[in-house]
């Protein structure tokens, strides 16, 4: 019986069997129709199937054993019996199994029969990188998060003893190509720019940039000049340390490049109609990506300074040609810059198309500090280098005009090597001519150096003291739009100042303005305070209200901010689903569970989410009076925080602090006048309404809830069913304070009848007594 249960008899399709072409879109449902409960054998991939040598197949209820295949279900376009022989030999069904056992087959099984479509397969191959970790995305599906279950997949180590005893033993023809195929299994497929790892890599990458925008500058200061020997010589310390650096951010900079032609994007024409559709097909990816910016990223890669500083420089230090070599040097850094920077910016301020990379204000904050700080850097390091220029132009102009042989060789002096110049007769004139030496004189010279004085005189052999002081003059610049610079007739110095003055605009214009608001949102509802009582005071002044009344309205609304910390909260609960609502709801008013009504109902009825509903903030400043005697009762108050009293009409005062519930009497003369109308009794007349008979006062601020006789009546209509509880009827005739002091009331003053009458009766009964005798 248990067989029999087990391999139920296959069901035959009607349909004809499909071609191994369109087994693909159908194989699922084919599969379906052929058998109720067929016993089907495991997927092996091709990772695993070098463990299993043996087929065992399953067999049916005829004792026919199945094929096991782990790729479609027919391999051949011929038709024949699907429950075939077993015939073949095991190499073959081991061809088979290698051939159609792969990953892509699993997952894309599993994908077709959940999902019955191939869309964005190649993110689906990705596993984890393929998932989208965005919960607020709107490109990517819901299923993109489908997580396979446990054990359907082997563990790490498992896959790799498996792709390595693969790399060993396996088919591939030499060394090389093995281990190829050994590499590319590790290769990642096509990515999510959602995914978690992509949003970390990014912020990373943004601060790789940030490192090397700062770095590239830098190398202007590996140049100097000595005072002494009236030349211009390279630092070799300072610049194997800037070509290390670099050269690790290239790096970064160029796996990031192999990283987008691994990364879906949003197809822009997507974006027409709906919320954008991923493309996730290699060849288009690298298409977009090259016809992008791969070419600009390309070119901001390349290590142009390392191999400038590294290979060209040292073959004509010490030479004529070394100025060329060093102009070289500046123009690769500042036109590598600009890409650099291109590339870079949209990334720091979040308009990249993988979302925000900075979330946060505070990141936000310290990136556009760090910003304005890069701004100084530039521009201080682009000022040492153009006054290092002027200098070196006069030094060749003192050559021309001093008719020395060899003197434009001295004025590069390599790496401080000057020894080798001792040898020369013209070297000690060199190094004391009076032209040469004037172009050390900045204020009184004969070279008008105009911006770059300063700059002349900066002559430390450290590289800090230079840093740190043109650092100090780009910042001033900035800061002061090159306000106190006048600069030469030289035109390139003239251009130079302009685009500070447009650079300082543009950073108080945005950057600075930026910095500006976030400062401004951190005090915001403080101005918004003050704005709101300088209204009131001018409301109150044209209205012309006493003092004492103006000091309650000023405290009243000062109190009011306080609780509130002016925020809307009906506005901000407008925008929240309703479920949302109604939890934020339940977990603020959780107060009204204590009235002794409410206490009575079940926390599943709707009418504590229809109470919940109405519910309206309202405070109340010291020595407010929230009821007075004879007065109209059209609202019940909810204590919050705070202290009230209640005084009756014969003097007794009761307490109320938080949690306690003034006029409760409402809701109770509410339901019991709605009971009365629904029997028919007899119904309210218009403008009937419950008049206190005390009055309630505010000892100290209090903040509460309060609920309208009008809500109150609407929530008694839509849910009557409560009424016909006993417990609450109980609660209404014998719980509530209001009815138990009217009932006490009543029995004093019955009482009070009935003695008068007992002793009516008594005196009547003793004077006929003694009239008898």
């Amino acid at each position: 019986m248990d067989s029999y249960e087990r391999d139920e008899i296959p069901m035959l399709s009607v349909n004809p069997r499909p071609f191994f072409g369109q087994l693909e879109d159908s194989s699922s449902d084919n599969f379906s129709s052929r058998t109720r409960s067929a016993s089907m054998s495991a997927r092996m991939s091709s990772a695993e199937s070098w463990r299993e040598s043996n087929f065992v197949g399953h067999t049916g209820p005829d004792k026919n054993s199945f094929v096991q295949m782990s790729g479609p279900l027919y391999v051949r376009s011929k038709p024949d019996n699907s429950y075939g022989d077993t015939s073949e030999s095991p190499e073959k069904k081991l061809q088979l199994t290698h051939k159609y056992s792969t990953n892509e087959g699993i997952i894309k099984n599993d994908w077709v029969q959940n999902n019955n479509n191939e869309k964005n397969e190649h993110l689906l191959r990705s596993g984890q990188l393929g998932m989208c970790n965005d919960p607020y995305c709107t490109t990517c599906p819901s299923y993109y998060n489908y997580r396979p279950p446990q054990g359907k997949y082997r563990r790490t180590s498992d896959i790799f003893d498996t792709k390595f005893h693969n790399v060993l033993y396996g088919d591939a023809k030499g060394w090389a190509k093995r281990f190829c195929s050994f590499l590319y299994s590790y290769i990642p497929g096509v990515m999510n720019p959602h995914a978690r790892v992509i949003q970390k890599w990014n912020k990373f990458f943004v601060i790789s940039c940030l490192i090397s925008i700062f770095i590239d500058p830098l190398f202007f200061f590996v140049l100097a000049v000595l005072e002494e020997s009236k030349c211009i010589v390279m630092d070799k310390a300072v610049s194997t340390t800037l070509v290390v650096f670099r050269s690790l951010t290239d790096m970064i900079y160029i796996f990031h490049i192999f990283l987008q032609f691994r990364l879906a994007y949003v197809a822009p024409e997507s974006r027409v109609v709906g919320t954008g559709v991923l493309v996730d097909l290699p060849s288009k990816i690298a298409l977009n990506y090259v016809t992008g910016f791969f070419f600009i990223d390309f070119f901001a890669a390349l290590p142009i300074p390392q191999i400038i500083i590294l290979v060209i420089l040292p073959r004509y230090l010490g030479l004529s040609g070394a100025n060329y070599a060093k102009n070289l040097l500046r123009f690769a850094i500042l036109v590598q810059y600009i890409p650099r920077l291109y590339r870079f910016l949209p990334l720091l301020v979040g308009q990249s198309p993988i979302g925000f990379v900075f979330e946060s204000a505070w990141e936000n904050f310290v990136i556009n500090l760090l910003t304005f700080v890069l701004s100084g850097h530039v521009v201080g390091s682009c000022w040492y280098l153009f006054g290092l220029q002027r200098v070196n132009q006069c030094l060749r102009d003192a050559c021309h005009h001093s008719g020395m042989e060899f003197c434009m060789t001295f004025i590069d002096c390599g790496y401080s090597n000057t020894e080798r110049y001792q040898s020369f007769p013209t070297w000690s004139n060199w190094t004391s001519n009076e032209n040469a030496t004037d172009c050390f004189v900045s204020s009184d010279g004969p070279f008008d150096y105009g911006i770059y004085e300063k700059a002349v005189n900066l002559t430390h052999h450290s590289a800090m003291n230079r840093y740190i002081y043109s650092l100090f003059w780009g910042f001033q610049q900035i800061s002061t739009l090159a306000g106190n610079l006048e600069p030469s007739y030289f035109v390139w110095e003239v251009l130079f100042t302009m685009a500070i003055i447009g650079l300082g605009l543009l950073l108080f214009a945005l950057l600075i303005g930026n910095m500006q608001n976030f400062l401004q949102s951190l005090g915001r509802r403080r101005l918004e305070m003050s704005l709101r009582r300088r209204d009131v005071e001018q409301w109150m002044s044209h209205r012309r209200l006493p003092q004492n009344l103006r000091r309650k309205v000023l405290e009243a609304e000062r109190y009011n901010w306080a609780a509130t910390r002016g925020v809307n909260e009906e506005m901000l609960m407008e925008n929240l689903p309703e479920d949302v609502q109604r939890e934020i709801r339940r977990h603020l008013f959780k107060f009204v569970e204590k009235v002794r009504i409410f206490k009575l109902v079940d926390e599943k009825e709707p009418i504590l989410d229809a109470v919940y509903e109405r519910l309206k903030q309202k405070t109340y400043i010291k020595d407010s009076e929230v009821l007075y005697q004879e007065g109209i009762i059209d609202k019940m108050v909810c204590i919050v925080r705070g202290k009230m009293e209640s005084i009756g009409e014969d003097g007794i005062v009761v307490p109320l602090s938080e949690g306690d519930v003034c006029g409760e009497e409402l809701l109770t003369w509410c339901l019991e006048h709605s009971s009365e109308y629904r029997d028919g009794k007899k119904g309210r007349t218009h403008g009937q309404w419950l008049r206190s008979n005390r009055t309630a006062r505010c000892l100290t601020n209090v903040e509460a809830f309060i609920l309208r006789a009008r809500d109150l009546e609407e929530v008694t209509s839509l849910f009557p069913r409560i009424l016909r509880n006993p417990r609450i009827q109980g609660a209404i005739r014998y719980e509530s304070p209001y009815y138990r002091c009217r009932a006490a009331t009543t029995i004093q003053v019955a009482w009070r009848y009935r003695k008068k009458w007992l002793d009516r009766i008594n005196s009547k009964a003793s004077l006929r007594a003694d009239s008898r005798m």
